[in-house]
């Protein structure tokens, strides 16, 4: 059986998900202006393995379980709006730009284990993101496909998602943006804290068939 079709299907409907705004794309826009690239390709090499932790449930079919159980879903569901509200709260109470400059001595970077850490927990813990892989694991790919064709499936996602923040990251990283943006950097990381505050919020609020 020819899986071409169904893989350029799989590939093209994660990549316009990838790619509409979303926690990701805040978090990335947020890391890649505030720190730097590398801490942008970091958040993106998390955010690539938070992608296999959605595929790994939805191929063993514990996502319908989770889609089904409201306990389940409230606890996923909550854990990612805490972590968004948490992250948009530190980036609101970011000091003023006068004050970084006297305080540029006690900043530091952060790690690439925490730039990790901080994409994986982003897509890992987004229900919203469950709900779509269980979706393309029961309306998109066969029953009939081949299970290690699945997993390279999963792969390509994973690899799709690092690519396109990456390319993200490199964009937004450039001198000439950066420079446009540091004399604003506290006001946009206080809306990118309002944002992710809200996306949080949002997330809250969602239910399973929402």
């Amino acid at each position: 059986m020819n899986f071409l079709p169904e893989f350029f299907a799989v590939a093209a409907i994660h990549l316009l998900a990838v790619m509409s705004p979303g926690p990701d794309f805040v978090l990335i826009s947020r890391n890649s202006l505030v720190y730097s690239r590398k801490v942008g390709v970091f958040s993106a090499v998390g955010l690539g393995l938070g992608i296999l932790v959605h595929v790994t449930y939805s191929f063993i079919g514990i996502g319908l379980i989770i889609s089904k159980s409201i306990i389940l879903f409230s606890i996923i569901k909550y854990l990612g709006a805490g972590y968004l509200i948490y992250v948009g709260y530190k980036c609101i109470r970011t000091k003023p730009s006068v004050e970084k400059i006297a305080l540029k001595q006690e900043q530091k970077e952060l790690s690439p284990i925490k730039a990790i850490r901080m994409g994986f927990l982003t897509n890992a813990l987004n229900p919203k993101a469950t709900l779509f892989f269980l979706a393309l694991f029961t309306q998109i790919i066969s029953p009939t496909t081949p299970k290690f064709i699945q997993v390279l499936y999963g792969l390509e996602m994973s690899l799709m998602t690092f690519a396109w923040f990456t390319f993200v990251s490199v964009v937004l990283s450039n001198h000439r943006i950066k420079s446009r943006f540091v004399p604003l950097q506290h006001y946009f990381e206080r809306f990118f804290g309002a944002t992710l505050v809200a996306l949080g919020i949002k997330v809250a609020l969602s239910t399973p068939g929402k």
